[in-house]
């Protein structure tokens, strides 16, 4: 997927660092998500999100708050308030560059933020949180033995996740000074909670509060055995899956219409991870599915296999050409299965000596209903009638059974 590196500034002046993930097409809409405290918009979670998003025809711009990654100023001198500020002022940006984000997406401290900075952005259309704070101010907990400290000398030294910040006592005194119950409840766009209940940073009792205090439309997932920052692949993954499909229930998208000639729109395949081997595919305005590999050839078996997919259209195609033929007959057919299987052996007419293999593929085809064996013999010919057989049959054999009790 194509991905700018962009500089935006925000109100005080300062240049605040993101990257912009963009869709092989045109932006059927915009996404800005906000990290978590203390993280950057490279969190590989926050990437996932951004790539399943990406891939579906979204905009996704991710960036490093003030004082955080390769973004300027000091984080001892931002607060709460001044993320908001952030997500405000990214908002703008987006708009100037006629992407107007339609979707907030934030993380933890970066949850509570988007609740917030919903309010001035009233062209939102959903807000997601993962792992969100009901009170922003449960993020002290982290270095509230420092707190004292910081009340006393304005600031102070602490470590969070193996790393020394400076927190400022403008920021304690700001977070202990927001609730943000008000603009939960007067949100103007669907919500998604999405929390772990084994989560031990931010407790699953604050889904639960930020639930409450939404009113519908409102959806909550729980995304079992996650940690807090999602490191594994797999919850990462599901994560990104579930606000991508949620997402669009919501969110207004517009898609380009397919060229000429394509009366199918077009199949787009975009790789979701670049580690392994998982793909979005999306065909047309609404269908989206995953492909990937089996464990055991290094993909994460996410979805099927190309030439499941193959199998999978093999096997369609024939259930609903003999529906088809049988609807147009009036013949009592009840139900139709196809199974599908597929493995490579030795071409009968080559020369062994080139030790040529083609494609076979099996389809056992199922037929219920008080057929008369005439009726069935026929529908078993139709099969043969099946377009994507006949474009298989081209370069691959095709082997056609009745299944044994059928």
């Amino acid at each position: 997927m194509p991905s700018e590196t962009i500089e935006f500034k925000n109100n005080a002046g300062l240049s605040l660092s993101a990257r912009l993930d963009l869709p092989a097409g045109d932006p059927v809409a915009t996404a800005l998500l906000a990290h978590c405290f203390t993280c950057t918009k490279d969190l590989p979670a926050a990437r996932r999100i951004a790539a399943r998003l990406s891939a579906m025809g979204f905009a996704v711009m991710r960036f490093d708050f003030t004082g955080l990654g390769q973004s300027e100023g000091r984080f001892a001198q931002t607060d709460f308030t001044s993320n908001v500020d952030d997500l405000v002022a990214a908002s703008a940006y987006l708009t100037d560059r006629n992407l107007t984000p339609s979707l907030l997406i934030g993380h933890s401290l970066g949850g509570a933020a988007v609740l917030k900075a919903a309010a001035q952005l009233p062209q939102i259309k959903g807000v997601v949180t993962v792992g969100a704070p009901f009170d922003p101010a449960h993020v002290t907990h982290h270095f509230a033995s420092a707190i004292p400290d910081i009340i006393e000398k304005g600031s102070a030294e602490v470590t969070l996740g193996g790393r020394p910040f400076t927190i400022g006592k403008q920021f304690v005194e700001d977070v202990q000074g927001i609730e943000i119950e008000t603009a939960v409840r007067n949100l103007n766009a669907a919500l998604l909670v999405m929390h772990s209940p084994v989560n031990e940073t931010v407790g699953i009792e604050n889904a639960s509060q930020i639930f409450g205090a939404a009113r519908h439309p409102k959806s909550f997932v729980t995304l079992d055995k996650a940690d807090h920052l999602l490191r594994s692949p797999e919850d990462a993954e599901y994560a990104a899956g579930v606000i991508a499909a949620w997402a669009e229930r919501y969110i207004d998208v517009t898609r380009p219409a397919p060229p000429i000639g394509v009366p199918e729109g077009v199949t787009r395949v975009s790789e979701a991870d670049p580690k392994g081997f998982l793909q979005d595919i999306r065909s047309g305005e609404k269908h989206h599915v995953l492909a990937d590999e089996p464990q055991a050839y290094g993909g994460t078996n996410q979805g099927m296999s190309p030439y499941g997919f193959l199998a999978a259209g093999l096997g369609a195609c024939t259930s609903m050409t003999i529906r088809m033929y049988a609807r147009r007959k009036g013949w009592p057919l009840e139900h139709v299965s196809v199974d599908v299987t597929h493995d490579k052996m030795h071409a009968q007419d080559s020369d062994p000596a080139t030790n040529v293999r083609i494609d076979n593929f099996r389809r056992a085809i199922h037929l219920s209903g008080p057929l008369t064996p005439e009726q069935t013999t026929r529908l078993m010919e139709i099969a043969d009638k099946c377009p994507v057989h006949k474009t298989l049959e081209q370069s691959s054999r095709i082997e056609t059974v009745l299944a044994s009790g059928a």
